[in-house]
């Protein structure tokens, strides 16, 4: 999180990771819908040459005031393709947070598990300390018929207990705006216990090892 003293403004970036069409673009275009035009910029897409797989968004939004400051969050998406692994691993970057969006279908649970173990190997090449770094996961797609149950998708990341977790059907809305709202409230909280306590050490928080 960078903190602009001149101009009183706090920027942080968000990063949606996930498999290949999990939802992390259909996420990202529901908030921008519902942020009012004079409260956001303008949605920047790039695609690959087959016109299909997203290589990043970005959008910047304007909230309320934080302690004085003036948020502005940048949302960003990950391309989902194996082939696409250092693009992605450039995007995280900077994060200050990640949001997993998993595919609830069955039929993907391996490329959740590819998906979700890559994610920290970024993270651990980028140098972040993945004791502290605020992560949400999504289970997306809940409105598929076969969709797999929570507690099977739970035990494959071994997330139960670790991260918040929060179900949702992006397609319609349901669940983008409170797992976007918990992201953010773990990073102002982040952000207040290291203000409070500049000079000690973050709890530390397991790391998970995803099984097989």
């Amino acid at each position: 999180m960078l903190v602009n003293t001149q101009k009183r403004e706090l920027q942080i970036k968000i990063v949606y990771y996930g498999p290949a069409l999990s939802g992390k673009t259909t996420n990202i275009e529901q908030v921008f819908k519902s942020i009012p035009p004079d409260r956001r910029s303008d949605l920047t897409v790039m695609k690959t040459s087959g016109d299909r797989t997203l290589f990043f968004d970005y959008m910047q939004v304007e909230l309320g005031k934080v302690a004085g400051f003036t948020p502005r969050i940048n949302l960003y998406t990950v391309p989902g393709q194996v082939m696409y692994a250092m693009t992605r691993k450039i995007v995280l970057r900077g994060a200050d947070a990640v949001i997993f969006v998993a595919d609830s279908s069955p039929f993907r649970i391996r490329e959740n598990l590819y998906s979700w173990r890559q994610l920290f190997q970024h993270l651990k090449d980028l140098n972040v300390d993945l004791k502290s770094f605020p992560i949400v996961v999504q289970w997306n797609k809940r409105d598929l018929p076969n969709a797999a149950p929570i507690p099977l998708l739970e035990q494959v990341l071994q997330v139960r207990g670790r991260y918040p977790t929060f179900e949702a059907i992006a397609i319609r809305n349901v669940g983008v705006k409170e797992t976007l709202q918990a992201t953010l409230k773990l990073l102002f909280k982040k952000g207040a216990r290291n203000e409070r306590t500049p000079q000690s050490k973050p709890q530390p928080q397991p790391e998970p090892k995803p099984t097989s």
